[in-house]
């Protein structure tokens, strides 16, 4: 069993995405996410230090000890975040975890699994494959087959923030892939969702369920959240 299964035991798992502006504010939009049944948030930065979201992580986190907390911290490459974490951040997630398709040796990868095992082992790593604003992928396959070999989640997206991913995309991904979980961050609403299901493990969710860029509708969240576990497939 991997890593991620011996943590998220349902057939998906929904993790909301907060926009971090303040620390009351990530409190209570974690509470909104874990009151609609989510199985986690990731806490995530765009006008902070990586310092200061982690101080707002170890907050939210003692707020709820007994629930999964992550972070993505866009200040810092994969393996000077993992240097930065304490043993309270559940899951690390970046948007580019620099597989490089088409070579056999995989150095960069390589290293940053080295960082993460010498500094939190336990922690989950999200890994940004075909992601959003970063260098286009020729080959989704081999790509995706070799990232599933250095992080416990393989993570991608749409075009951009609040765009769908092409299910054709997600669907060769997968099937490169094996049992390795598979993330979708971007572009997924309560509508939409169903037409991922068959093939994606796992949802981190934004704007598909928030009312401003910092702030989560409780009613669009527990409508994603009960139409994914609705799902019979």
């Amino acid at each position: 069993m991997s890593r991620f299964r011996t943590v998220f035991t349902r057939v998906h798992t929904v993790l909301p995405v907060i926009h971090v502006e303040t620390a009351s504010q990530a409190v209570q939009n974690a509470r909104v996410a874990r009151d609609a049944g989510a199985d986690g948030v990731f806490l995530i930065n765009h006008s902070m230090t990586d310092e200061t979201l982690l101080a707002i992580h170890e907050i939210v986190a003692d707020d709820h000890p007994d629930w999964w907390v992550g972070v993505n911290c866009l200040g810092s490459s994969p393996e000077g975040a993992f240097k930065l974490l304490s043993t309270k951040v559940k899951g690390l997630w970046v948007d580019n975890a620099g597989i490089e398709e088409g070579q056999e040796n995989q150095p960069y990868a390589d290293k940053v699994l080295a960082v993460r095992q010498s500094c939190v082992p336990e922690c989950l790593y999200f890994g940004g494959v075909a992601f959003k604003y970063q260098r286009h992928v020729e080959d989704l396959e081999s790509a995706s087959k070799i990232a599933s070999r250095h992080m416990d989640v393989v993570t991608t997206s749409g075009p951009g923030t609040g765009h769908a991913a092409d299910t054709e995309k997600i669907r060769r991904m997968k099937l490169a892939m094996g049992d390795t979980p598979l993330a979708i961050a971007s572009g997924i609403t309560p509508e939409n969702v169903s037409e991922f299901l068959q093939f994606a493990d796992c949802f981190l969710v934004a704007t598909g369920i928030s009312k401003t860029f910092t702030e989560l509708d409780p009613a669009k969240v527990r409508s994603l959240i009960e139409t994914v576990r609705a799902f019979k497939g």
